[in-house]
């Protein structure tokens, strides 16, 4: 079935996708040549040549160009823009955890994005194409490439690069496949995370065919107005929508989704807006019997947009989070506060934008 067309992506496929050419076992030796960036054709003991013969004829390993590769001179994040075959820039970032030596892997699906939340850097760049697998994929193993394997190790992904996941969600669940495959990336799929704007039917299939990956829901604001005016998604799908979905996912795949709110100054950061988010928390509780972890992200500035505009916002002064938070805490809801690295080099929450990369 592969012998047709285009050569197939090796890095994009699990071993059963390859079982048409070849035994399984073969399939699963290959995958793993593969993702330990060996090249195919190299014989390995175990392989029979026939099997890799078959699988040669019919695929490749492309390769996204690394372009930059920029360390934050403030935290240990590391932002590596990638060039597209057809010369598009993406960004991905390397994202440190508290255990030295584990690092996730924070991913874009799209080449810009459609949805154009106005405090996104992507959102200001319209959508030029959707990601292929294989440079979803792509994305995980050049970070790889930069650790030490005796040192550390890749230990989740989370899309919330460039793009709204759920509009190119074939490829985005094609994609965690692979990185879930023992034989591949090897990467639990419970510390893998699909984040979404708002697109209810995505989030649905995400729960039947991706049990065991998180959820995580941009809320921007519980106030119908204010997301709508940052979220031009909310006029498609409202809150109430996105929310009905979500405890659907819950239901079905028992886990608790991530809520992120990023606090503007003077726009969504009045205790009105904390009690207007608590009353979706507590109303999310008492339905799905769990509590969303609720993370609030302070706003990263971002560079002039594509026609030149200016930043129309600016980050929460330290006092006004502070009584955001209280308000909640006195309705009983308790917030996590995200650290958003890197903003040094526009690697921070909100801030990719692949034309920086050139």
């Amino acid at each position: 079935m592969f012998s047709q067309g285009p050569l197939l992506p090796l890095q994009g496929v699990t071993p059963q996708e390859l079982t048409s050419l070849c035994s399984l076992e073969d399939a699963r030796r290959i995958v793993a040549q593969v993702h330990r960036d060996e090249d195919p054709k190299t014989p390995s003991s175990g392989i029979r040549r026939t099997a890799r013969d078959a699988v040669v004829a019919a695929g490749h390993v492309p390769r996204l160009e690394v372009v930059a590769e920029q360390r934050s001179q403030i935290d240990p994040f590391v932002k590596y823009a990638l060039r597209t075959a057809d010369d598009h820039v993406i960004e991905t970032v390397r994202i440190p955890l508290e255990v030295p030596g584990r690092f996730v892997v924070c991913v874009s699906s799209q080449v810009g994005c459609a949805l154009g939340c106005t405090f996104c850097a992507t959102g200001r760049m319209g959508l030029t194409r959707n990601l292929e697998t294989w440079e979803i994929v792509e994305q995980v193993r050049v970070v790889r490439r930069g650790i030490d394997s005796a040192r550390g190790r890749i230990h989740g992904v989370v899309f919330q690069g460039m793009g709204e996941p759920m509009a190119n969600l074939d490829r985005v669940l094609a994609a965690i496949r692979v990185m879930s495959d023992p034989s591949a990336q090897a990467i639990d799929a419970r510390n893998i995370t699909v984040c979404t704007s708002g697109l209810p039917a995505g989030i649905r299939r995400l729960a039947a065919e991706a049990p065991k990956v998180r959820l995580g829901l941009s809320i921007a604001s519980a106030r119908r107005d204010v997301r709508r005016s940052l979220m031009p998604i909310d006029r498609a799908h409202d809150l109430d929508d996105v929310l009905e979905a979500a405890a659907e996912h819950v239901a079905i795949t028992g886990l608790a989704p991530m809520w992120a709110v990023t606090l503007l100054a003077g726009v969504n950061d009045t205790v009105d807006d904390a009690n207007a988010l608590a009353d979706r928390v507590l109303a999310f509780r008492e339905k799905t019997g769990t509590n969303p972890r609720l993370t609030v992200i302070p706003y990263n500035a971002i560079d002039e947009g594509p026609a030149g505009e200016a930043d129309p916002f600016a980050r929460t002064s330290d006092a006004r989070e502070d009584a955001f938070r209280e308000a909640l805490r006195a309705r009983g809801v308790f917030t996590h506060k995200r650290y958003s690295g890197g903003s040094d080099v526009g690697a921070a929450c909100g801030q990719l934008a692949g034309a920086r990369g050139r």
